[in-house]
């Protein structure tokens, strides 16, 4: 049973029964509770695993920003603003080097974002990070996923493909590659800014068709103009060539950008909000009817992918 199946079992048997102050629950990048009239609050919980999210030579500092990033990522992709964390740590052994390390990637990146941390757990064993994050937000400003519209135009911030190269690359990448793949940085204040706008909002984790996929409606359809995706310089520079590059910022994941969908309308007044954040947002596509996903080249042939992004029980 692949990981989409699992989390679709576990909703079905954890589902409320009446109100309970859920606004959304499980299936979506965080839970968004009501605790009051006019205030919700936003929850989001990960876990990071050697070998499966970071690499056996990342520092201890790595590894803290990237537990903080990815989670500030989730709740971006819900327009949120965060707030707290909780942090749960499995370690092999009670190595104060390690958690001041883990601390000094962890809490600043928190706090450039106003989050604070304020509990979790300790326990010994396999090397596990688990962090709990906490925003709040207005219950009518909610960007959520499965709510794009034929008609709406798909655009992402930021540029992809350079923490896939980083892994692809190996010990030839970049500096700049690694960085990306290490030290993402969570959208966080564009998030909060196209929430309003959006029709429906995402981060790009596991690959951008496979978080497109989840974007789109139950019967809608999309195209991504491939010759658009937003590429580093860093990238492009690199020694792999475009149809390679194009197959890892479709498919590669760990971007944490944000992928959504605007009426038309609304295109330039985003993209000029997001300016002023010094984000860039491109579009890349078109949410159509069609029920499938194309990727187009220029010359109107398409580019078939066989890949379909990551997927923790499949993706091994």
């Amino acid at each position: 049973m692949n990981e989409f199946a699992l989390i679709e079992r576990i909703r079905r048997r954890a589902a409320a029964d009446g109100d309970s102050g859920i606004l959304i629950g499980i299936g979506d990048d965080a839970a968004v509770l009501e605790v009051a009239p006019g205030r919700a609050l936003v929850a989001s919980t990960d876990s990071l695993l050697p070998g499966r999210h970071f690499l056996a030579d990342s520092t201890p500092a790595d590894i803290g920003h990237l537990a903080a990033a990815v989670n500030l990522s989730d709740l971006a992709a819900m327009g949120a603003r965060p707030r707290w964390a909780l942090l749960a740590l499995t370690l092999p052994e009670g190595d104060s080097h390690w958690i001041d390390g883990f601390l000094d990637g962890f809490l600043p990146l928190c706090a450039a974002h106003d989050t604070r941390l304020v509990g979790g757990n300790l326990s010994a064993g396999p090397l596990n990070i688990g962090v709990q994050l906490l925003g709040d937000i207005e219950p009518g400003r909610i960007a959520r996923r499965g709510r794009a519209q034929a008609g709406d135009v798909l655009l992402v911030t930021g540029s992809l493909g350079d923490a896939a190269a980083a892994l692809a690359l190996a010990e030839t990448a970049s500096a700049d590659l690694l960085a990306r793949l290490r030290r993402p940085t969570p959208r966080v204040e564009a998030g909060q800014l196209l929430a309003g706008m959006a029709t429906a909002m995402i981060d790009v984790s596991d690959g951008l068709l496979a978080d497109l996929g989840h974007l789109l409606g139950p019967s809608a359809g999309a195209w991504i103009a491939v010759e658009k995706l937003p590429c580093s310089a860093a990238l492009a520079s690199s020694a792999i060539d475009p149809t390679r590059r194009w197959r890892l910022q479709l498919n590669g994941g760990s971007d944490y950008e944000l992928l959504l969908s605007l009426p038309a309308v609304a295109v330039d007044t985003a993209i000029s909000a997001c300016a002023e954040l010094g984000v860039p947002l491109s579009p890349i596509g078109q949410v159509d009817g069609s029920g499938r996903i194309e990727c187009r080249l220029a010359d109107g042939n398409r580019l078939e992918i066989a890949d379909a992004g990551w997927d923790h029980f499949q993706s091994r």
